[in-house]
């Protein structure tokens, strides 16, 4: 078996957001000069992308939003919205990114490798059901997840999201579904302005999306404490068959457009208290998603890192020292499980 199963296609490149927008080609580029110096990267197995079906994706999009992204493929641009923006090739683009987190799940549950990351644009975990928003235009982990439940038979997924910002598109997915746990951490306030701790799910889904929405200027112990004090037990209560780490980079302090103060190095420790719990308490599958991230040298590092946590080298995962101001996560996680009734 490989250790890491790694999703790369010339095509994420093609997807084009205009001159200057944050989410653009070089980001991949950034990667990719990472990878090609990797000195593990004999441990690197190449899956090959495939394009995801009009049925999957029509199990979290409704038909005229796939009609939607389709006519872009007729325009040099298209204005989806006032930050997000397809071109000839988006839809392409889109399409195999989806698919190739279908094609990873495939590998992932098959034994294939033991892990995998799937470096793809554009992102998706702020693409709703019925739109296009926030750089996203089809939510590729929720089309992912979606493919776990009802193209192999899962019966629990767990989605966690550390992007920085809140992983809408994912959360209202599988708002109202007992069966897609969505564990969500991030800056509040800030875009989409969505994820308060009240969202918790609707009806049969209720308790099954968790949003920690932190204030701006956290740190890496604060990221990690998280990690323990709720990330892994609401994991080891729900007991998920696979994980997608929806893994943004936009919380390092190099970030342009946010207001973490994360190192590149925690990304490693928060993905190493994931694994260890996938692996050694759970036995679940572990798939990685890039969302995002827009700092080239933050991105770099903090892919290396985690890349390197799921090949097994070890990170601090432990909080040493909370910050001084720190009461305020202390609040957060204690308003959460009130509203959750300490379930986990």
């Amino acid at each position: 078996m490989h250790a890491l199963g790694i999703v790369r296609d010339p095509l994420f490149k093609r997807h084009e957001n205009g001159p200057h927008h944050p989410e653009r080609p070089s980001r991949l580029e950034a990667i990719d000069e990472m990878l090609a110096a990797f000195e593990h990267r004999d441990r690197l197995h190449t899956l090959t992308p495939r394009d995801a079906t009009h049925e999957e994706i029509a199990r979290v999009h409704s038909p005229e939003h796939i009609s939607r992204i389709a006519e872009t493929r007729r325009r040099e641009v298209t204005y989806l919205d006032p930050d997000t923006t397809a071109g000839p090739w988006s839809y392409a683009a889109a399409l195999r990114a989806a698919g190739g987190c279908i094609t990873a799940v495939d590998a992932v549950l098959d034994g294939e490798v033991e892990g995998a990351f799937v470096f793809a644009r554009p992102p998706g975990h702020h693409a709703e059901p019925d739109r296009a928003m926030g750089f996203c235009l089809f939510n590729s982990v929720s089309i992912a997840a979606a493919h776990a439940v009802a193209g192999r038979g899962l019966q629990r997924v767990a989605v966690v999201d550390w992007d920085v910002h809140h992983g809408n598109g994912t959360s209202y997915s599988f708002y109202d579904r007992p069966d897609v746990l969505v564990i969500s951490v991030h800056q509040h306030p800030l875009y989409p302005g969505t994820g308060a701790i009240s969202e918790l799910g609707r009806g049969p889904g209720t308790g099954y999306s968790i949003n920690l929405p932190l204030p701006p200027g956290r740190r890496d112990e604060e990221y990690l404490a998280i990690i323990e004090s709720v990330v892994l037990p609401a994991l080891r209560w729900y007991r998920p068959q696979l994980i997608i780490v929806s893994s943004g980079y936009d919380a390092d302090s190099r970030d342009p457009i946010a207001g973490m103060e994360l190192s590149s190095e925690v990304f490693g420790g928060m993905t190493t208290a994931i694994r260890d719990s996938a692996s050694a308490e759970l036995g679940a599958g572990l798939l990685f998603v890039l969302e995002g991230g827009y700092s080239l040298a933050a991105l770099q590092e903090g892919v290396e890192h985690t890349v390197r946590a799921l090949l097994g080298e070890r990170y601090r995962t432990t909080v040493d020292r909370m910050p001084p101001d720190s009461s305020a996560l202390d609040r957060i996680v204690s308003d959460l499980r009130i509203t959750h009734h300490q379930r986990w």
